[in-house]
C-alpha cells in the first residue's frame, strides 16, 4: 500500500444501547478525535460509537421477525385488476 493515503485502522467499540450490547473490532473510525471514550473489559480505552440496531436488536436475528401474508395481497390484487370478460 501507499503510504499516506490510507486512513488509520484501529480498534473501537460499537454499542446498541437499545439491546444492552457492545463488541470491540477494528474499523477506520478509530481515527476521529471528537468521540467519546469507554473503558473495556481489558481495561484499555478505545472510541465508542453508537448504532441504532445491531444483531442483538435486529428482528431477523432475535426471531421476532413478521411474516407477511404475501398471497393474500396477490389475490386481492388479482380480483380487483382481474380483466372482465366483456370488454
Amino acid at each position: 500500500m501507499r503510504s499516506g493515503i490510507h486512513p488509520d485502522y484501529g480498534p473501537v467499540v460499537f454499542r446498541d444501547r437499545a439491546a444492552g450490547f457492545a463488541f470491540l473490532t477494528r474499523s477506520t473510525l478509530a481515527a476521529r478525535t471528537d468521540v467519546p471514550t469507554v473503558e473495556w473489559e481489558d481495561g484499555n480505552v478505545y472510541p465508542v460509537f453508537d448504532v441504532e440496531i445491531s444483531s442483538a436488536s435486529h428482528p431477523f436475528y432475535t426471531g421476532q421477525l413478521r411474516i407477511v401474508d404475501s398471497a393474500g395481497r396477490v389475490e386481492r390484487f388479482r380480483r380487483r385488476y382481474e380483466r372482465r370478460e366483456g370488454r
